[in-house]
Parts: C-alpha cells; sequence; structure tokens
C-alpha cells in the first residue's frame, strides 16, 4: 500500500534529522539562478535529494538539488538548493513536498525566491518585487485530494497569503540598503514555454511579474501554517510592444548578478525575526 502523504512526510524528516538535529526555524526556496546564497549559510549539512526519500528530483539548469542545513541571520534555516515545476511533468503536490518537509522538520517560516519576468513598465532587470499577492494560472492546485487535517484544513483562507508584516519589513529593508525594489503581484503559469506578445499584453493587466513556480508552495505553506515572504528577481522585460527574443542564458547571467542583493535582504529578514 501507497504510504499517505503525512507519513511520506514524517519518513522524509526522519531521514534528514538522522543526518542533522539541528531544527529549522525558516524554510528557504532559492530560485532559478539564485542558488549561490546556500554558500553564506553557517556549518551547514547538505543532504542530495537522492538521499530524501519521496524527494522529487531538480531537472532544471541551475538546480542543483540539494537541501542546506545551518545558520543564516543568526536563525536556523533550512535552505532548498533547487526546486521543482509543473513543466518537468510533476503534480503539484510533490512540487510542494518539500514545504511540507520543511514544516515537519519545524520551520515557522517561509522565504520564497524566484526569477521572474517585468510586464510592469517601471520594472528593470535586476531589480527585486517583494510579492504581495499572486494569481494562479497553472491550471493546478497541491490541495486537491482527500484532506489530511494532519497537514492542514480542507478550507485554508488565502486572503493573506504573503505576510504582511514581513512584505512591509522587506520593502524597508531593501530601500534602506539603496536597492530598486518594488511591491507587487506575481502570476504563475505553467510553462516551459516563454509567453507571447497577446498573453504578456494580457497578464500585465492582473499582474507586475510572471513566473513557472511559487504558487502550488505557497498554497501549501498557508495550509501548513507557515509565515511566508516572496521575492522575484526581474530577469527580463516582459512589455508586450517592447518584446525581444529571450536568451535563458542571459536571464541565469541576470539572476546571478542580482542574487548578493537578494541574500542580503534575506538575511536581514531572518535576522529580525523572533527568536
Amino acid at each position: 500500500m501507497t504510504p499517505s502523504l503525512h507519513d511520506q512526510i514524517q519518513e522524509a524528516a526522519r531521514a534528514v534529522r538522522a543526518r542533522c538535529a539541528l531544527e529549522p526555524k525558516v524554510g528557504i526556496i532559492l530560485g532559478t539562478g539564485l542558488g549561490a546564497l546556500a554558500r553564506d549559510i553557517a556549518s551547514p549539512t547538505v543532504v542530495d535529494y537522492a538521499d530524501i526519500p519521496h524527494m522529487p528530483r531538480s531537472t532544471v539548469e541551475s538546480h542543483s538539488g540539494r537541501l542546506h542545513l545551518g545558520t543564516l541571520g543568526g536563525r536556523a534555516v533550512a535552505a532548498l538548493q533547487g526546486r521543482f515545476h509543473l513543466y518537468e511533468g510533476y503534480t503539484a503536490a510533490q512540487v510542494s513536498f518539500p514545504v511540507r518537509l520543511m514544516k515537519a522538520l519545524g520551520c515557522t517560516h517561509l522565504l520564497v525566491s524566484n526569477a521572474a519576468g517585468g510586464m510592469n513598465r517601471s520594472y528593470a532587470p535586476g531589480d527585486l518585487v517583494v510579492i504581495e499577492d499572486h494569481v494562479n494560472l497553472q491550471g493546478a492546485n497541491p490541495l486537491i485530494g482527500v484532506n489530511d487535517e494532519r497537514l492542514g484544513p480542507r478550507w485554508p483562507d488565502m486572503s493573506e497569503p504573503y505576510d504582511r508584516g514581513l512584505v512591509r519589513e522587506a520593502l524597508r529593508l531593501g530601500l534602506g540598503f539603496g536597492y530598486r525594489v518594488h511591491q507587487g503581484v506575481y502570476v504563475a503559469v505553467t510553462g516551459p514555454n516563454l509567453e507571447t506578445r497577446a498573453e504578456y499584453r494580457w497578464l500585465s493587466g492582473i499582474a507586475d511579474v510572471v513566473g513557472m513556480s511559487t504558487v502550488p508552495e505557497v498554497v501549501a505553506a498557508v495550509h501548513a501554517g507557515l509565515k511566508v515572504l516572496g521575492i522575484s528577481v526581474v530577469t527580463d522585460e516582459c512589455v508586450a510592444d517592447r518584446l525581444k527574443p529571450a536568451d535563458v542564458r542571459e536571464i541565469i547571467r541576470v539572476a546571478g548578478e542580482a542574487e548578493p542583493k537578494l541574500t542580503r535582504l534575506m538575511e536581514a529578514v531572518i535576522a529580525g525575526l523572533p527568536a
């Protein structure tokens, strides 16, 4: 018999605890081109996804597939260096499995990052966008199916998926560092193709940035009772009337250049969390 999702999560958590006794309070998901933050985690224990039962495998360039446990900003953290996407063939439940694992390990907060296309005309590549809300156009939800009350309620409220206090603090810190940082709405699509001019024109009416991740993870996090902060790195300009062909290598390069800003901001937010 296939074990329940709850039992799979507990088995994965036991495997991680067997390698590291640290109880993380903050979970971090590092998006495309943003994995370098893991280097700043002090005294890390690194666990390959392949060594965690029921954990999917990363198949995307720049997603190395390792869980880092250590300290950042004076707090115990669990950082995922590599995430999963629907376009890889995974279900929404599989995509969000790492969030469930971080909750089981003891996390109370989730910081999630992504590389995104900027549809807001005032955004430029390299800018940071603190996500205030999202729109799910992926046609999938990790909560579909029989609900297990041990994981969360049947009808989780989504009026504030991104914690307003964390949003305000991230904006304050980012502006204080002198960064170009905005507050905006993220829309999730499935990919893996980039969008057409017509799609960007339509999507820009409902959101500021567009990407292919994050929303299933955030839905699962809210279901699990985690406080969430989301930050997008604008990697390319996606304005319909001035659109240029996308270069994935350039997108990864821009994300990598912006990564030190993201790391500094995340570390500062983490340092300000309650002990």
